[in-house]
Order: structure tokens, then C-alpha cells, then sequence
């Protein structure tokens, strides 16, 4: 949609607005529908080809608006959360449509799966403790609990072990900084010879650092013998595994307890749109349900799902309306052609950068990421990216793994083309070839 049809659509929406605000006497108060209502409207899985924006906003009357705010927002996020996970191939256990305990909830941020996950996995392993050992309090058994994520991972983990009063303890990573197996299980050991309670892991699929994979399917067993949760947080790269030829890094998924990718980074929806699924939903919901009066007041209760007992928030809002918007106006195939696009633009810029014998690349590109530097020192390297910053054409951000510090080139923008690629890489050499020509003085 360009700017054109942008200011058209806008001005339909608002209408659309406008006249329900104007009107809104005239229907219910109390949605008529009953539970499941929706699945016999929507089809089972997403679009392969793009819909039309009047069959899409068409269905806004037909779909939605019988349902209200609610049943429709739960029922539409239950639908949703099954169709982005058969695009990415998720195990069927993941899934509302298996009929078992598994399904998804869209949240607000990978920060806040990360924590609700760990409170979950907490919550289980005090009722297992408590379970084997009734003697010991809530307070002994929470004082010995330990988490694990390798020094790679999202300090999103360590803000969650802070908030749900668990100990996280950074894993080294391979060469590949990757996590492996039996880094993982020598530190089980270790712990539990210290009288600890290891209870979590959160394996990292796309690294915020180098966008690098921790190794599923050893830690996967590693979990499932020392009954530990396992989340996978794919926020970044998850969404690229709705290509086939990415989903052999979500290789061992199976393993997982909770696995997590956020749309808003890479598949067009707007923030935010967090996407969590669980093999069994029943663990969460038994960690958040503290029920009142108050909020017990449908015939439904206790028989369809209630998202505000997978949530910290009891509010919520409709987020999964816009994840069906994108699903339908891209389609698959249209989304899974942006993704490979922006694969392409990172590895365009990878070969500038391999082209130019001052520089060097940091990691494996795999994504859109791209990790860079020049042949030189981290101090020359940190120039380079204050002169970038003062001179204001381009925007980049550094990380650092080890003692090597570096620069990150990432595709994002929906609009980004190989003219930006090529524009960004001229600005970085000019002011490379500045800085050099200064450092021989």
C-alpha cells in the first residue's frame, strides 16, 4: 500500500469509525453468538496469495462485529495464533486445532513471554518440590532456583530471573556462539551439586548480538531430562521460518515447552505483536488464575479460553485484528518474498563488504543482520561509528562478543532496496576512508 492509498484507506476507516460511533444504539449490548463461532467463518489456515482490501474490510461486519470486542478478540486471536503457527510448521501440540492443551497468546513484547514462562516454569517446580518433599516451604524451594541462557542471550532474561526472584546463570557459547548440550548439562550438574534447583532455560533463536542459534535439539533433551522448562525466544528470526528453506534452524522445536516470535519485527505487523505458544496452556493459566466475582459473569466461563489468565495484565487489547489484516493483504507467499528480500539486501551488503579488504565479517550472516568491522582496533572501530553518527545519513548500532567489538547492519525497513544497501555502504567507506587517512597523522 503506498502513501496514496494509504490517505483513501485512512479516510475509509474513519468512516467506518464514524458511522459505528453514530450508530452503535442500534445494536446489542450482549454478543448473541455463541463459543466457536468464528471457526465456522474463517478458513482453517492463512491465504497463499494476497486478498483484496475490500475483502478484508468487508469481513470487519460479517466476522467481527457479531462477536463485539469480545468473544470476537479471543476467538480471532485463537484462529490467528493457528494460522501464523502452520505457517511456521510449529508441532501440531502448539496448536488450538489439535484438541489438546497447546495453543497460542499474542503479547505485548518478547521481554514479557520470557518472564510469564519463567513464572509458569517456577510455579511447576514448587508444586514438584513441594510434592516430593512437603516439609520444604515456598520460600526454600524459590531461595534454590536457578535459570540458564547462554551470554549471548537477551538481557530481557536476566530482567525476568530479577522479577521472578530467580537466579540466571550465563552459559558460554561455541565459536558459532552457539549454546550447546553439554555446556548446558555441566551446569545442571554443577548447580545441583551446590543444592540448587535448576528449573529453567531459554534458548535464543537470533541473538540480538550477531543473530547467531543456540543448539535445540541438544539442550532439548538436556531440559526434558533434568525436567526443566525450555522457552525459545525467536523473536528476530522466528518469523523467517515461515520460508522452508529457514526451517532447519528451528530444528528440535519439539523439545520446547514455549516457543516465541515477535511479527512486528519481521513480517509487517506494527507493534506490538508478540506471538507466545505453549505445548500446555493449563501450566500458565494455573500460575495466573486468581479468579473474583467480579470477573466470573458469563455461562462460558471455565469452558472456553480466557486469556487474561496467560497474561500478567487482566486487560487486553485487540492486537491479533491486525496480524489478520497483514496475514490476508500479504499472504503467505507475499510475506514469505519479503523476507527472502530483505535476506537478499543483507547479503548484498555482505559481499561490499568482502569486496573491501579494510574490513571483515563478524559471524555468520544468515538473516538480515549483517555484523561488520574494519581490520583494526575496537577503538578504531568505535570511531567509525561515532563519525557515522555525527554525520547523520545513516543509522547503526555496535555489540560486541568477546573482546571484539563490531558494527550491525540490519535490513528492516519495509521500503529498504538494494539502492540503500548500496547508498549505506558508500557512506560507511567515505567515512572509513576519512578516518584511516586521519589515523596515519
Amino acid at each position: 500500500m503506498d502513501a496514496a492509498e494509504f490517505r483513501v484507506r485512512g479516510k475509509e476507516i474513519v468512516d467506518m469509525v464514524a458511522d459505528y460511533l453514530e450508530n452503535v444504539q442500534k445494536r446489542p449490548v450482549y454478543p448473541a453468538v455463541q463459543p466457536g463461532y468464528m471457526r465456522q467463518l474463517l478458513p482453517e489456515a492463512a491465504p497463499e496469495t494476497a486478498e483484496s482490501w475490500e475483502d478484508v474490510i468487508g469481513d470487519i461486519e460479517r466476522v467481527i462485529m457479531p462477536g463485539a470486542a469480545n468473544p470476537a478478540c479471543t476467538e480471532l486471536e485463537m484462529i490467528m495464533m493457528d494460522w501464523l503457527g502452520k505457517m511456521l510448521d510449529l508441532p501440531e501440540q502448539f496448536l488450538f486445532c489439535s484438541g489438546g492443551k497447546g495453543g497460542g497468546v499474542i503479547q505485548g513484547s518478547s521481554s514479557e513471554t520470557t518472564l510469564i514462562c519463567l513464572l509458569a516454569a517456577r510455579n511447576q517446580a514448587i508444586l514438584r518440590e513441594k510434592e516430593a518433599n512437603p516439609a520444604l516451604s515456598e520460600a526454600d524451594i524459590m531461595a534454590k532456583m536457578v535459570g540458564y541462557c547462554s551470554d549471548q542471550a537477551h538481557s530481557s532474561v536476566i530482567r525476568a530471573g530479577l522479577f521472578g526472584a530467580v537466579k540466571i546463570v550465563l552459559l558460554p557459547t561455541d565459536e558459532q556462539q552457539s549454546l550447546r548440550g553439554e555446556t548446558l548439562a555441566h551446569a545442571v550438574q554443577k548447580s545441583k551439586a551446590e543444592g540448587l534447583i535448576p528449573i529453567f532455560v531459554c534458548a535464543t533463536l537470533g541473538t540480538a548480538f550477531s543473530c547467531a542459534f543456540d543448539n535445540i535439539e541438544e539442550l532439548g533433551p538436556v531440559c526434558s531430562r533434568e525436567r526443566m522448562w525450555l522457552h525459545i525466544d525467536a523473536s528476530y528470526a522466528g518469523s523467517a521460518f515461515i520460508c522452508p528453506e529457514f526451517r532447519y534452524l528451528l530444528s528440535g522445536v519439539q523439545f520446547a515447552d514455549s516457543f516465541n516470535v515477535s511479527p512486528h519485527k519481521l513480517m509487517r505487523v506494527t507493534f506490538d505483536c508478540s506471538a507466545l505458544w505453549l505445548k500446555d496452556s493449563s501450566k500458565l493459566v494455573n500460575t495466573f488464575n486468581v479468579d473474583s466475582a467480579l470477573l466470573m459473569h458469563h455461562d462460558g466461563e471455565g469452558k472456553i479460553t480466557d486469556y487474561r489468565h496467560w497474561q500478567i495484565p487482566l486487560a487486553r487489547r485487540f492486537r491479533s485484528l491486525k496480524l489478520w489484516f497483514v496475514l490476508r493483504l500479504h499472504g503467505v507467499n507475499g510475506l514469505q518474498e519479503y523476507i527472502r528480500q530483505h535476506v537478499k539486501f543483507a547479503h548484498e551488503f555482505e559481499t561490499l563488504v568482502l569486496t573491501d579488504r579494510r574490513f571483515e565479517i563478524v559471524g555468520q550472516v544468515v538473516l538480515g543482520l549483517v555484523c561488520f568491522r574494519l581490520k583494526d582496533s575496537n577503538a578504531v572501530n568505535e570511531q567509525l561509528l561515532q563519525r557515522i553518527i555525527q554525520d547523520g545519513r545513516i543509522h547503526l548500532v555496535p555489540s560486541k562478543i568477546g573482546n571484539t567489538y563490531f558494527l550491525r547492519f540490519v535490513v528492516c525497513s519495509p521500503d529498504a532496496g538494494s539502492k540503500n544497501v548500496q547508498f549505506a555502504w558508500a557512506v560507511i567507506t567515505e567515512l572509513a576512508t576519512d578516518l584511516l587517512k586521519d589515523k596515519k597523522y
